[in-house]
């Protein structure tokens, strides 16, 4: 049975972290705190135990990462999460970007498409922390209209499109931030529902992702 211990080399790391993603342009103080309070190195495996605090992605299994820590704390940023708001997250992984919008007091519903990862996360003891903090194996293409309507969508794979039923399952005025574009280079975006027809679209940095595939694995 794996221990979980989070000594005080570790939260230096952290500290370390956070500085630098904050060098780099991450300005909200509420999600630097949340990147500070969760132990990334819980999240991976033993071996990669000594390097958890390098602000990059990391090999999960089944051809999927955790993703960089700049890149979590910019997308939780743009996404502008608010105490309580109902947040979708398609690609749950190691979990880590869900804690963070956990951490955020985010009531949040976070789908996982690939059957061992989301049994891997049910098994996860740090996730007892969150019980704001709900997981689906699912086919994240159709979201969770069963929970519709949400505040908040983020997606954390490469989507070649924006998916139509997860603009239908936001509130008006709700947010979704997603990267979109081809398999090597995709576009970070922020939509706005202005209405059931109307959204408004902000452009933002390029990032690499890994595809966001349709159905169940």
């Amino acid at each position: 049975m794996r221990r979980y211990e989070d000594t005080y080399k570790q939260k230096g790391l952290r500290r370390q972290l956070v500085d630098s993603i904050r060098q780099k342009g991450i300005t909200d103080e509420n999600v630097l705190a949340a990147i500070n309070n969760i132990p990334r190195h819980f999240f991976l495996d033993t071996a990669f135990e000594s390097i958890a605090y390098d602000d990059r992605a990391f090999p999960i299994g089944e051809g999927q990462t955790i993703s960089q820590p700049y890149t979590v704390a910019y997308q939780t940023q743009l996404l502008e999460v608010k105490p309580y708001e109902k947040v979708l997250e398609i690609g749950t992984g190691s979990a880590y970007q869900a804690c963070v919008l956990a951490e955020l007091k985010a009531n949040v519903f976070t789908i996982e498409r690939q059957k061992r990862l989301f049994d891997q996360v049910k098994l996860f003891p740090f996730k007892s922390k969150y019980p704001n903090l709900r997981f689906f194996y699912g086919d994240g293409y159709e979201g969770l209209s069963s929970y519709a309507p949400f505040d908040k969508v983020l997606v954390t794979a490469a989507a070649p499109h924006i998916p139509e039923k997860l603009l239908q399952q936001m509130k008006i005025g709700g947010k979704m931030v997603i990267p979109v574009g081809g398999q090597e280079v995709q576009r970070m975006l922020r939509i706005t529902k202005v209405s059931d027809t109307e959204t408004d679209q902000e452009l933002f940095d390029n990032f690499s992702f890994v595809p966001m595939l349709a159905g169940k694995k």
